[in-house]
């Protein structure tokens, strides 16, 4: 078994693992106890009461955060060529086609977020095991099957998170990083646990967020109070 640092113990000591911390609080204090020497990402992780295993608790989304990532995004669209001039105008950092599809086929998934039209969505397909378990595959449900893709592209730039639950009816997502403010990262947070409410199953019984958990790369966890974050 790996032996604990003495960074990680000290930063773990500051953790009150008894302790239900607001948002805010939880945000300042993963700053402290922050272990890496760059600038990490802060994730917060949402354990919900659902069955992922049913079609209809799935749960799924996207949302904005509104003050970004922290992270520049690399964006490849897919699409026909009369869409590649909006795409590039855009600042996506690929646009193409075929060429692109080959490169996937070979194991290539230097990006970040695929955006396609729907025309191209049949040539596509075919990636599904390549970029499906790396949750590259285009979406309608993401906003990133569309015709429109300047606008895909700029939301991407500006923001724009994909979460979804996995098989533990958990929800891992970057809300920012520790160079952030708390006052960010606790906003970035409430913007996304406000969509992830808005999207509860009818089929979901009982409690619904069961948990809530902030922490930066190779910190410890903070227990977030769920009843101040759902009120």
């Amino acid at each position: 078994m790996a032996s604990i640092t003495k960074k990680r113990k000290v930063a773990e000591a500051k953790v009150d693992k008894n302790k239900l911390y607001s948002l805010k609080d939880a945000s300042a204090l993963v700053k402290e106890v922050n272990c890496t020497k760059f600038d990490s990402s802060v994730d917060l992780h949402i354990r919900l009461g659902v069955d992922p295993k049913k079609a209809d608790q799935q749960v799924r989304g996207t949302v904005t955060l509104p003050h970004g990532t922290g992270k520049t995004k690399r964006v490849l669209v897919l699409c026909t060529p009369d869409k590649e001039a909006d795409a590039k105008a855009a600042g996506a950092d690929f646009v193409g086609l075929d060429e692109f599809i080959q490169k996937i086929e070979s194991g290539w998934t230097d990006v970040d977020v695929i955006v396609a039209t729907p025309s191209v969505m049949p040539k596509i397909g075919k990636l599904g095991k390549v970029l499906g378990p790396r949750n590259l595959m285009p979406n309608p449900k993401t906003g990133t099957v569309t015709n429109d893709v300047a606008a895909a592209v700029n939301e991407v730039k500006g923001g724009k998170i994909a979460f979804k639950v996995d098989k533990a009816g958990i929800i891992h997502a970057s809300i920012g990083r520790v160079s952030f403010t708390p006052e960010k990262l606790a906003a970035n947070g409430q913007e996304l646990i406000n969509a992830i409410v808005k999207l509860k199953p009818s089929a979901a019984k009982g409690t619904y967020v069961k948990g809530v958990s902030l922490a930066s790369s190779m910190s410890p966890g903070v227990a977030v109070d769920t009843k101040s974050v759902l009120n």
